[in-house]
């Protein structure tokens, strides 16, 4: 009689004697029996490898055993991970959290299924699979006794994956097995997507093989080769040692060691598939090596051609060394048929040893902020939250984590916008971990048996609307700010009354004199500004540049004169480096007198020439007149003053004044003694700029495009972000400049255009294609600024052909020599992560389609850790980066790929 070898396992166990493992070292393999044993391990005979069961990576579910039709003995062949499995009758999503022993890695993940009519309803189940936030693929079966392995090769760099059976309603979620095989090497398994997208299995074919299915102790990655043959093949094989490391795929020697070829010479080798979907991206592997020992005068030589067309060639295949082939653009087609002839020259047949076909799947969706998921992770932890919080926060939409909001639409990555952990038995203070939730707008606590004071840190939250603390046991008061944007009707608030003043004894009534007094200070307020207002309306003006038959700048202007300055850092003297003039208009004979006749040109751009200036105080300022020739008219004069007049940040140049005397129009804003960006990063620059000081000005830029387009109510497009644009003063700090194209936009009504504009190289190809502008275009055209940064290169590179610098990057990458994109003026002095990260958001920015670029809010927060991590004056060597290919947006119909001059333009369709 037989018995199986888990019972063997646990019998052996439970007589306290060991049992020996002898495998390969599967170094980093993770490989989980679903629904077996708790904390039982065993060694499987037929691949010696070791398993575990799954009570460490999943607190859901039930374990449960297939029928017994289906198992040992009645299926003597039965693997034995498929005769158990844990099933999910419970919650939406149920999701298994492996910690990856090998972060920054590819990894091979298998998932294996058998139904087995486990349940006894023989009612084969429906049902979705993702790894992390991305869908993989749903789950179906033909019959109760298939055994369905699907794999997937993604690419991981924190240390966990998440692997999620979603409930679509149509029966319950299962699983028998979970496999997860690191592949170290990073030349291997590489598309034209590279980490923002996974390759999903769909044949992998040993050819010719000696045995059937093959699952071998020596493959480095443990795949499964499924035999294929042919009555037209016949069989070459060796059983001498091959060298399987040279391609770094490391096939198993079973597999290599056989090759298929026509048995009529002269006839091609070939293979065929048809997809699932016509639209599907296929990448084809083909493994080659010669298993014959040639005579001097044999030459075994071919060409490969898919659908007919050239894919490589011609290959001679090394003796008893492997040769990996792979397409270098994804295959797209009804069908695909893959044809291997031999040259002319070639006196021996073509032959294949393997194959692997894969389909790419795109990882469009993006996991919730880092900060957030370490937040509300930390959060579940203090309080023991008895919830199915597993997985993303905030991904997949449909199955965000119970009693979260997040917001979509507005900030990318996604973000925890509302918290409800009313009535879930919370005790001990209110953790710290909540302060890192930064974007919440709705807080409720309520219900619980929470301790300790109201903490500080609830201010914090500028966007908290609602904040419901009731029926707890907190003490002390609830913090100033917050009962101030309560009685301001800013905020929601519920606490118990003890909270209201820190006192049990607080009554409800003493509430009432400081909203009265509020309100009461609030209308006297009001009634003030009025009557200012009026005066200055019937205040008459002395001066005939204010009369009203003034063109429309200086009507717009007169509007705006008297705007006070909101930021303090604006009202600094020029000791402090900015300049801020009470005199907003000037004649045109002034602008003579302070540009001494426009004595000293400082630049030109589309709007004409700048001039350096000395105002009476001794101040310098930056004057730009408007050419009557110019590309860019009194409307962008107009918008840029406008702008200037109710915009002010440390990161934006400060405006000084205007002219608009007699068809003569003048800006004038602080002088920048360094000028811009474009010109210091030139290579006719003597100043080398460190890596370090490109961070700081990157970030001072960053934090000038956040406050337009998060600062500003309602936000502010700048639509022409250039390093032209970009202003340095003595101390190299950077400003944005030029907002005569700049826009307002509202989130729910994003501009379409009939006419777009902006400069070639930095151009959105999103926007140039749709018409649509919001401030995602702004974020592309700030990557390609970070990227200039880095390279130290104009955003066209001009040569014999012009190349845009993101095309130019992305092959460089190809080349796998990451040190030939950096700047070779830094001399290898900076930390490589930083650079490595810098490039990883500049990648980002500039991502297709717009949805998929963060904010600018997390652009400055990804640039802040880059400096942080920047160590000056240590040489880091170079490391090699993930291999990113954004080829789709480098088609030669793009604007940004014909720019002839960077001057800001309209851009006919």
């Amino acid at each position: 009689m037989k018995i199986s070898t888990r019972l063997f396992a646990c019998l052996m166990l439970n007589l306290g004697l060991t049992i020996l493992v002898h495998g390969q070292q599967q170094t980093g393999f993770v490989s989980i029996d679903c629904g077996g044993p708790v904390n039982f391990e065993y060694t499987d005979d037929s691949t010696k490898i070791k398993y575990n069961t799954d009570g460490a990576y999943i607190n859901s579910g039930i374990n449960r055993n297939i029928s017994s039709e289906y198992a040992y003995p009645k299926n003597p062949n039965l693997p034995l991970p498929l005769s158990d499995l844990r099933s999910f009758p419970e919650g939406k999503r149920n999701c298994y959290n492996i910690k990856t022993p090998i972060r920054k890695s590819l990894h091979l993940i298998r998932a294996s299924f058998l139904y087995g009519n486990y349940d006894g309803e023989d009612k084969l189940p429906e049902f979705d699979l993702y790894v992390d936030v991305n869908f993989w693929s749903s789950v179906t079966f033909r019959n109760a006794s298939e055994q369905l392995v699907m794999e997937i090769i993604s690419m991981k760099i924190s240390e966990e994956i998440n692997v999620c059976l979603v409930n679509k309603g149509l029966g319950t979620p299962f699983i028998s097995a979970l496999e997860l095989r690191p592949i170290i090497t990073s030349s291997v398994y590489t598309t034209e997507f590279g980490s923002a997208a996974s390759l999903l299995l769909f044949k992998r074919w040993d050819i010719a093989p000696l045995n059937g299915t093959g699952r071998y102790e020596d493959d480095a990655f443990d795949r499964i080769w499924s035999p294929s043959s042919s009555s037209s093949w016949e069989t070459l094989e060796t059983s001498s040692a091959i060298n399987v490391n040279n391609s770094g795929y490391r096939p198993p020697f079973e597999v290599i060691r056989t090759a298929a070829r026509p048995k009529n010479e002269s006839d091609t080798l070939e293979f065929s598939w048809a997809p699932n979907d016509p639209s599907s991206k296929f990448y084809v592997y083909l493994y080659f090596a010669e298993v014959e020992k040639l005579q001097k005068k044999q030459l075994r030589k071919f060409n490969i051609s898919w659908n007919g067309s050239p894919l490589f060639g011609p290959l001679v295949p090394s003796y008893l060394l492997t040769t990996t082939v792979s397409n270098s653009k994804s295959l797209v087609g009804n069908k695909h048929q893959i044809s291997i002839s031999r040259t002319g020259d070639s006196t021996l047949p073509p032959i294949l040893n393997a194959v692997e076909i894969y389909v790419v799947t795109q990882l469009d969706t993006i996991p919730t902020f880092e900060q957030d998921v370490d937040a509300i992770t930390n959060i579940k932890g203090a309080y023991e939250v008895q919830r199915n919080w597993v997985g993303d926060p905030c991904e997949p939409k449909e199955y965000n984590w119970d009693g979260l909001e997040c917001n979509y639409s507005n900030s990318l990555p996604p973000r925890i916008i509302s918290l409800n952990l009313s009535s879930s038995s919370l005790s001990g203070v209110i953790a710290s971990a909540f302060s890192n939730l930064l974007s919440l707008e709705s807080l409720d606590l309520s219900n619980n048996s929470l301790t300790g004071s109201v903490p500080q840190f609830l201010e914090d939250f500028k966007s908290l609307k609602v904040l419901n603390l009731k029926d707890n046991h907190l003490s002390g008061s609830v913090p100033a700010n917050l009962l101030e944007r309560s009685r301001a009707g800013l905020l929601a608030l519920s606490v118990d009354d003890q909270n209201i003043c820190g006192s049990s004894t607080c009554k409800k009534k003493n509430i009432a004199v400081p909203i009265a007094v509020s309100i009461s200070s609030v209308l006297v307020l009001l009634i003030a500004f009025a009557l200012i207002w009026k005066l200055r309306r019937k205040k008459p003006s002395g001066n005939s540049k204010f009369d009203a038959v003034k063109s429309p700048l200086s009507l717009n202007l007169m509007i705006l004169l008297h705007e006070p300055y909101s930021d303090k850092e604006i009202q600094k003297t020029n000791k402090g480096g900015t300049i801020a003039s009470k005199q907003w208009q000037y004649s045109y004979a002034e602008v003579l007198e302070i540009t001494n006749n426009f004595e000293m040109a400082i630049g030109k751009g589309g709007f004409g020439i700048v001039y350096r200036g000395e105002l009476k105080d001794g101040n310098q300022v930056a004057v730009k007149m408007l050419s009557p020739s110019s590309s860019q008219g009194p409307k962008e004069f107009q918008t840029e003053a406008e702008l200037l007049m109710t915009v002010h940040h440390r990161n934006l140049v400060s405006f000084i004044g205007y002219c608009d005397d007699d068809n003569k129009m003048a800006l004038m804003y602080e002088y920048m003694a360094n000028g811009n960006l474009k010109n210091y990063l030139s290579d006719k620059n003597s100043n080398i700029v460190s890596w370090q000081r490109r961070l700081e000005i990157a970030i001072d830029a960053a934090q000038g495009l956040e406050y337009l387009h998060h600062g500003c109510k309602p936000p502010i497009v700048h639509r022409d972000v250039k390093t032209a644009n970009i202003l340095l003063n003595e101390n190299l700090e950077a400003k944005i400049a030029d907002f005569g194209l700049s826009t307002v936009y509202k989130n729910d009504n994003i501009n379409a255009e009939s006419e777009v504009m902006g400069t070639t190289g930095y151009l959105d190809p999103e926007y140039y294609k749709l018409r649509k502008l919001n401030e995602k275009s702004d974020i592309f055209s700030f990557g390609v600024v970070i990227i200039e940064l880095i390279t130290g290169q104009p955003a066209v590179i001009r040569g014999e052909e012009s190349i845009h610098i993101l095309a130019w990057v992305t092959y460089e990458l190809e080349s796998g020599d990451f040190s030939r994109i950096v700047d070779p003026r830094l001399e290898g002095k900076f930390c490589t992560g930083s650079v490595e990260r810098a490039l990883g958001v500049a990648m980002a920015c500039s991502a297709t389609p717009s949805i998929h670029r963060p904010t600018m809010n997390f652009v400055v927060q990804e640039l802040k850790q880059c400096l942080e991590m920047e160590i000056p004056s240590i040489s880091d060597k170079f490391k090699m980066v993930p291999r990113r290919v954004y080829s789709e947006l480098y088609s030669s119909s793009e604007p940004y790929s014909l720019d002839t001059d960077s001057i800001t333009s309209p851009f006919a369709r």
